[in-house]
């Protein structure tokens, strides 16, 4: 099972030093993939949770896979509304290539109804525009011709992975699992247990790619990494479920509680060396 980290890039610690930081140490240590949240505007439900300065997830992508050789690099999770589909096809496009083949894209809807209103967009169709961009970004990543709006256009260049950067699908509600299974190459369910996954959320999925005609996706979580002991058992019943990768969230859920990037990294390297 691959181990990553999420790096934080929003908060009173977010700044360009510190995220190169956050990325040489993610590789200097030997975990397997970095990823980044997103989030475009800083509506007030937003800031409650994710304060101020929020880095763009791409554009910062870009500048830590300058800084780095091996990890790959992605996205817990983009907000697929929130960006035109060929617009979004053709950033992760180039990240991929740029990054020599290092992408993931982690996806899903988004819940921030103040941000979903600054953007212009409904919120309430989020689900059909989340499906719409993820028809696009496929066609767009592996066609040299793509129609949209009636009008034929040129995507290229295509991703240096083939057929495309893994596709990773967030959400645990019954449409979530239904775009998991059409679209995913791994579920990326966050802060959901072992016990959870085992009972319900497995045994959904694995109906949800039957119906779809698809095999099952992958299994790659996030979870809160808190306490050393506490994930070391986690990650252990998540290796038994099958899970291919676990991205490890220090974020402990609210701005009044966020640590230094140093006290994180600290906590990072423990479970790492345990679990090695």
């Amino acid at each position: 099972m691959q181990l990553g980290v999420n790096i934080l890039n929003f908060g009173p610690h977010a700044t360009p030093s510190a995220l190169a930081g956050w990325a040489r140490f993610a590789e200097g240590t030997g975990f397997d993939f970095a990823m980044i949240s997103d989030h475009v505007a800083v509506a007030p439900d937003v800031a409650e949770q994710y304060p101020a300065p929020f880095y763009d997830p791409f554009t910062t992508l870009a500048w830590l896979a300058a800084t780095t050789e091996r990890i790959g690099l992605g996205t817990t999770v983009t907000v697929l509304p929130y960006r035109h589909p060929l617009q979004l096809a053709r950033i992760t496009a180039n990240l991929d290539r740029l990054s020599g083949g290092r992408l993931i894209l982690g996806v899903g809807v988004g819940w921030a109804r103040r941000e979903y209103a600054a953007l212009g967009v409904p919120f309430e169709q989020r689900g059909a525009l989340a499906d719409r961009t993820l028809d696009v970004l496929v066609e767009s990543w592996t066609r040299d011709a793509v129609s949209y709006g009636g009008v034929t256009v040129d995507p290229r260049p295509h991703p240096v992975q083939t057929p495309h950067p893994p596709i990773w699908v967030g959400g645990h509600a019954p449409g979530a699992l239904r775009r998991v299974a059409r679209f995913g190459d791994a579920w990326h369910p966050i802060n959901v247990t072992p016990q959870w996954l085992r009972t319900e959320g497995l045994p959904a999925l694995r109906k949800a790619a039957e119906e779809a005609g698809r095999p099952m996706p992958a299994l790659a979580p996030r979870i809160r990494l808190d306490d050393v002991d506490s994930a070391l058992r986690q990650a252990e019943e998540f290796a038994g479920l099958g899970a291919t990768h676990l991205l490890l969230d220090t974020y402990p859920g609210t701005p009044e509680r966020i640590r230094t990037p140093e006290q994180d990294q600290q906590t990072l390297a423990a479970f790492h060396a345990r679990a090695a």
